[in-house]
């Protein structure tokens, strides 16, 4: 008898410590869906079932929502379950002239013309807003609107000062949040990197455990050059890294991230003048393995996915050394 009692035992403490992993997703950012045979590797290693698609920027244009950019279809999508994101840049919320009915209708129009021209067929839709106090109003409004038209699970992005300060700016009336884990500081001439910071996400992060909404997570894996003239941003400089930089530039390193132009010269896209510096932002593998960590500890519940953003061979290429990486990395919730 006793020999079965611990036997029982047993079982109920591996079913009590036994945990789903997070499932790994990923962002898709580029205005063409083709992918490579390097997306499709990773893809396929980590077991990547779902995709979400940015389908379409919304934007004032003479004071008009109109939509931008839509996304076009070079392969199919068939193995996997897509999800239409929508990027509606703040500028609309705040424009209280913008009818957010209508703006609804119109968002859920455009999501099913591409979907019936490529045969994709969704049950959810993602809304990517960063909106404020100002235009929190707005904002709700259109996430509420959405969600009366709509036969579809809703989601949206979350930022840290919006989960933070939540009393303020509002929840959004959805089914699922996604906490927006990067972009966390301003971009500035100094050695802040403003796409992951430990230090700012500190102050934030202990107020996941209070957060009323339900929330995913997503993770960055991109990285850019920050170019610097006399000690002012100039601008970024997107999908480069410091292997490119000194590949195309003839450049010195004046510290472990931070490179000085040695020559006047167009490249990427950009015109640089001697003495020019380029200051490289990225993300390591050490870098996501503490944001897990960190996360854990403060979130409520573990997340269902890890979307990590964005889907792309050049920042695919930065943890390729690592079969199974994102996989291992959701490994450890």
């Amino acid at each position: 008898m006793k020999k079965y009692v611990f036997l029982l035992l047993v079982v109920l403490l591996i079913g009590c410590t036994s945990t789903v992993k997070p499932a790994v997703s990923f962002y898709y950012w580029k205005t063409v869906f083709k992918l490579s045979a390097t997306e499709k590797e990773v893809l396929q290693e980590n077991e990547v079932s779902k995709l979400y698609l940015r389908y379409f920027d919304i934007a004032l244009r003479d004071g008009i929502a109109v939509p931008l950019s839509p996304i076009r279809f070079q392969d199919k999508t068939t193995s996997y379950k897509i999800v239409p994101v929508v990027y509606v840049k703040n500028e609309v919320m705040l424009d209280n002239q913008v009818n957010v009915e209508e703006l609804a209708d119109q968002t859920l129009s455009m999501i099913g013309k591409i979907n019936t021209v490529n045969l994709i067929n969704v049950d959810e839709i993602q809304i990517d807003c960063d909106w404020t106090l100002k235009s929190k109003d707005q904002f709700m409004t259109y996430i509420d609107a959405l969600r009366r038209k709509a036969n579809l699970k809703i989601s949206a992005t979350i930022r840290l000062h919006q989960i933070k300060y939540y009393k303020e700016t509002g929840v959004p009336n959805v089914d699922q949040g996604v906490l927006m884990y990067y972009n966390m500081g301003q971009v500035a001439s100094d050695d802040l990197n403003s796409i992951y910071d430990e230090q700012i996400a500190a102050r934030y992060i202990k107020s996941l455990s209070t957060y009323p909404l339900s929330l995913d997570v997503a993770l960055p894996i991109f990285g850019w050059g920050v170019h610097i003239r006399n000690q002012k941003v100039i601008g970024l400089i997107p999908k480069i890294n410091e292997k490119q930089l000194l590949n195309t530039v003839k450049a010195t390193s004046k510290s472990k991230n931070r490179f000085e132009i040695n020559e006047d010269i167009i490249a990427f896209g950009t015109y640089f003048r001697q003495g020019d510096q380029v200051k490289m932002e990225t993300v390591s593998k050490a870098d996501l393995r503490k944001m897990v960590s960190n996360i854990k500890k403060n979130l409520k519940t573990v997340p269902k996915e890890i979307i990590y953003y964005d889907l792309d061979s050049i920042n695919l290429k930065n943890y390729s050394n690592e079969k199974e990486f994102y996989k291992k990395v959701n490994s450890g919730f």
